[in-house]
């Protein structure tokens, strides 16, 4: 993955690409229109801007423009999960759960998924 931190738009657009691609102009404006309420013009210059970051690739067939990711979703949400936890909570998991837990934020089905992970973990640390 570039060495970037994603944008607010950025997300929204590799979110589209991610979940159909390859998607052409018309589609992904289509698509960002409706949820974040986009006008062509901004998903054409976001586009623009991210091809020239190595964030999405852009196959041409004809006058068609199909767009691609050039970064994966794990890898993405990898990079700005460590940046949140840095920022945030000085890299601590335990700050960040422990904030969660004292404001009631998990439900009882995080809880136990919390738990499931912890136990691989510690499976994998064996």
């Amino acid at each position: 993955m570039p060495d970037v931190t994603l944008t607010n738009s950025e997300w929204y657009v590799l979110d589209c690409l991610w979940e159909h691609s390859p998607l052409t102009v018309m589609e992904l404006v289509e698509r960002l229109s409706q949820k974040v309420g986009w006008a062509k013009s901004t998903t054409i210059t976001t586009l623009r801007r991210m091809e020239e970051k190595g964030l999405v690739h852009c196959e041409v067939t004809g006058r068609t423009r199909h767009y691609r990711p050039s970064v994966e979703r794990r890898q993405a949400v990898r990079r700005e999960t460590r940046s949140f936890l840095n920022k945030v909570y000085r890299g601590s998991v335990g700050l960040m759960v422990s904030a969660m837990a004292q404001d009631k934020a998990l439900t009882r089905k995080e809880i136990d998924e919390l738990y499931e992970i912890l136990r691989q973990a510690e499976e994998g640390a064996k």
